[in-house]
């Protein structure tokens, strides 16, 4: 909605509370940030991408996905030109939750190749697997818990897609399983599988850590539901694969499980940051205690967290301008820029948080990078008109609005479609 002041115009934003209450606000002007013009230096970014489905196609509950593929690669594309990568066929693309596996390996497929054209046009010198990560996974095999697999199976399973990913350019990413979570009976045969498949692998992985706040299917994983004791597991991994673990991504949204988890690598083993709730203070530089020291009072080291985050696929400008700002030594322009975003992304992902994939795409929508406020699996009813005005709200504040009077217009839309009045 439009409304005419004074002197200029104004768009405004109807926004709705649970009791069905209505207020307006003014839309924030988009902020001007800059595109970066070389690769970014002083972290590792990878922004977890969603998918689009084609508007008319039945991508209704239990159907297969049947994706928008111009639209899903053009929203990498914009991505990538903000120096981020790309971390693609993650829970973000909807995992396990109404992306198939065929559909996954097309985005695979598709993905990789979009990536090496990127490559070549931008020539800064950027590799396929720099500009996209993809996940390997088991999903191909019947859901979890219709039957039981062995081990053996799930190998094979990795390995399936391991090619996939590999034939496709993109950097691996070896994914949490709930065939494996539902099969093993000890950490040792986490550490059994992985072992085999990175012992397959031709490039160095990335291991992913998903916490059952994310898929409760996930409960005990790496063999226990104390992370400290599972963290040994990984740990046993990385160490049973010298040189072939390129980074750990921790998934658990507890910023003291990861400070110790990192303080635990190895050197050369980057830890990528999957908190959604606390990557400003994960990212920047920090002093922590030294888990590994024995004396009571703990020693001090300064270490950091890169990034593989869902968020930052919602956030593009700004985790570029705060990561061009770290690359300055401008500590104060990154906490400028993003400590902002914080609230918008706890509110993305605020319980039950599995439905994040909902606020992603509906960003995705006000900001013009899909044509319909759409989910493959019918997950777009997965949030509600309230929850969705706080995420409207929150990103008008922190500037996460690209274009405000597109956004307007479409907000207001979405809820004169449900009955409310914007007039």
């Amino acid at each position: 909605m439009t409304a005419m002041g004074n002197e200029a115009m104004m768009t405004t934003l109807t926004l709705i509370d649970e009791s069905g209450d209505k207020r307006c606000v003014e839309a924030n002007p988009a902020p001007r940030f800059v595109k970066p013009t070389t690769p970014l230096r002083s972290r590792t970014v990878y922004a977890a991408a969603h998918v689009v489905p084609l508007a008319w196609a039945d991508n209704t509950p239990g159907r297969p996905a049947q994706v928008d593929w111009e639209s899903t690669i053009g929203f990498r594309r914009m991505i990538w030109s903000w120096g981020l990568g790309v971390a693609d066929c993650m829970d973000t693309a909807q995992r396990n939750l109404g992306m198939d596996w065929p559909a996954t390996a097309e985005l695979m497929r598709r993905s990789g190749a979009a990536a090496a054209q990127y490559a070549r046009d931008e020539g800064w010198g950027r590799s396929v697997a720099d500009l996209v990560c993809a996940g390997v996974n088991t999903d191909q095999l019947e859901p979890a818990g219709r039957r039981d697999f062995d081990l053996l199976q799930i190998v094979e399973a990795y390995l399936e897609q391991l090619h996939v990913c590999e034939q496709s350019g993109c950097g691996p990413v070896i994914m949490c399983s709930r065939h494996l979570c539902r099969a093993a009976s000890s950490a040792a045969d986490y550490v059994k599988v992985y072992d085999k498949v990175i012992a397959s692998a031709k490039s160095p992985v990335i291991l992913h850590w998903l916490g059952e706040v994310f898929d409760t299917q996930l409960h005990g994983y790496f063999g226990s539901s104390d992370w400290r004791e599972a963290s040994q597991t990984v740990l046993q991994i990385i160490a049973d694969n010298p040189g072939k673990v390129r980074g750990v991504k921790m998934s658990l949204l507890d910023a003291d499980a990861e400070r110790y988890m990192r303080a635990m690598l190895p050197q050369g083993v980057m830890m990528l940051t999957g908190d959604d709730m606390h990557y400003v203070d994960l990212i920047r530089d920090c002093e922590q205690d030294d888990p590994r020291c024995e004396s009571a009072s703990g020693g001090k080291i300064m270490m950091h967290s890169d990034a593989l985050l869902g968020a930052f696929s919602v956030i593009a400008p700004q985790a570029s301008a705060a990561i061009q700002a770290l690359d300055r030594g401008d500590e104060a322009g990154y906490l400028g820029v993003l400590e902002p975003t914080q609230a918008l992304a706890r509110q993305v992902f605020a319980e039950p948080t599995e439905y994040y994939k909902t606020s992603v795409a509906f960003l995705s929508w006000l900001n013009g990078h899909q044509p319909a406020f759409q989910m493959v699996g019918g997950l777009q009813s997965a949030r509600s008109l309230p929850n969705l005005s706080r995420v409207v709200e929150l990103a008008n504040e922190c500037g996460a609005l690209e274009v405000p009077e597109l956004a307007a217009q479409r907000w207001n839309s979405l809820l004169a479609l449900n009955g409310i009045d914007t007039a």
